[in-house]
């Protein structure tokens, strides 16, 4: 075969009765079949009785009383602190109730307060105390005390006292 410029679109040099050699080894015109593997049964067969047996679900006994336990306990603390909420919603009414009564109170004293200064004016006194037969001090009412030499001072002497009243008053000035 001649050789070609047009080589990329010669399909002559791709014959397989080319008298090139190769040190490859010439390829069987039959494929290689690879041999196949025994496919593996995957199913496992079980009896009815270990069916049921892996349906029911194992149950531990201290398991169970551990979480009965720990239930009753959270339904214990639940319980408790509604209690307690109760409690403070009761006691908060009675403060607000006890705060109302108090502010009526003090308004009522207020008022009686109030009546009981405007009844008791000076001029209101002098009034009742005139209708009364009463009169206001005059000098012949007042009577005047002199004392002879000047100014005296005495210090009164106390009894010794025992031990144990000495005691007694030095724990009483402790606690005044």
């Amino acid at each position: 075969m001649a050789y070609n410029n047009n080589a990329a679109y010669d399909l002559n040099l791709f014959d397989a009765e080319d008298t090139y050699s190769s040190a490859a080894p010439k390829r069987s015109e039959e494929p290689v079949k690879k041999p196949k593997k025994e496919a593996k049964n995957n199913v496992v067969t079980f009896s009815e009785e270990d069916k049921l047996k892996a349906r029911r679900r194992k149950r531990h006994p201290l398991k169970l009383l551990f979480g009965g336990v720990s239930a009753a306990m959270v339904t214990v603390i639940i319980g408790f602190i509604i209690v307690g909420q109760v409690q403070l919603t009761e006691l908060n009414q009675q403060i607000i109730t006890a705060q109302k009564s108090l502010a009526d109170t003090q308004s009522i004293y207020t008022q009686n307060q109030m009546k009981l200064e405007a009844n008791l004016s000076k001029a209101e006194i002098e009034k009742h105390a005139a209708e009364s037969g009463m009169t206001k001090a005059s000098n012949a009412q007042k009577e005047f005390v002199s004392l002879e030499g000047s100014d005296k001072a005495e210090v009164s002497v106390q009894k010794e006292e025992n031990i144990f009243t000495r005691f007694i008053e030095s724990i009483k000035n402790l606690w005044s």
